[in-house]
């Protein structure tokens, strides 16, 4: 059976998104503490692990594993850079983690480039995979504190490029794989659909991608003004409230 997009099954796995991020953001304090913090972290990291390596072995054992089974796609080089973070705490991976991991997996929850369906191993493989790496990059912002800046949109950008080369210097080498669509666009629907054919979706992607860098950018800008707004509001009602008291 194929995989139809915003079918139950699709839903359910959104559902099983949201649930996760609002976990995370929950109980973000209580993942701050030391033995809970590394549990999460090292749970996380080894979910990831596990599912590339469970989809490597299932390539070998089906016997069609070949040069397109790599993990040169972005999302799958995101779950290995994520699983990298998670585990040893790599700051400077931070940028490429958050920018492309949270946007990429995104992108990919809500137009999947997926043939199987529930309950093939495959359907869960891409889930669990892409439902980590945006809960990777949730766990640093809500969990960690990482804060971006506009420079850390610019390292976004360098970071996706640099990724890019081992995908394209493999298409070109191949002439048959696709990594990162970076040699045509995906054979499903997907939201490339709407953009120029190659190669000029390229220098649209440049465009989306840096755009939808600085509104993540802002949008995490955004949250923390409302919060400090709302943070001060509260500290000066309890203030008042203290100074009513004191004159009673």
């Amino acid at each position: 059976m194929a995989f139809e997009m915003f079918s139950a099954a699709h839903y359910a796995a959104l559902a099983v998104l949201i649930a996760a991020c609002v976990f995370i953001v929950m109980f973000r304090k209580q993942m701050r503490k030391p033995k809970l913090n590394q549990a999460m972290r090292f749970g996380l990291a080894i979910l990831l692990l596990c599912c590339e390596i469970s989809l490597q072995l299932s390539y070998v054992l089906e016997h069609r594993w070949g040069i397109g089974s790599l993990p040169f796609q972005l999302c799958s080089l995101m779950l290995l850079v994520s699983a990298l973070v998670l585990i040893a705490k790599r700051e400077r991976f931070y940028d490429a983690l958050f920018f492309l991991g949270s946007m990429g997996a995104l992108q990919a929850l809500l137009t999947p480039n997926l043939d199987e369906a529930f309950p093939h191993f495959r359907y869960f493989h891409f889930f669990l995979a892409h439902i980590g790496i945006i809960g990777s990059s949730l766990f640093i912002l809500a969990v960690e504190r990482y804060r971006p800046t506009f420079r850390s949109v610019l390292r976004a950008m360098l970071w996706l490029h640099v990724l890019a080369i081992p995908a394209a210097i493999t298409n070109s080498i191949t002439g048959t794989t696709n990594f990162m669509f970076l040699a045509r666009k995906p054979s499903t629907a997907s939201l490339l659909d709407l953009l120029a054919p190659w190669p000029w979706y390229l220098l649209q992607l440049e465009a989306i991608s840096f755009a939808c860098f600085v509104l993540l950018y802002a949008a995490v800008k955004g949250m923390d003004y409302w919060r400090s707004r709302l943070d001060g509001k509260t500290h000066l009602k309890k203030r008042r409230n203290r100074n009513e008291g004191n004159t009673e």
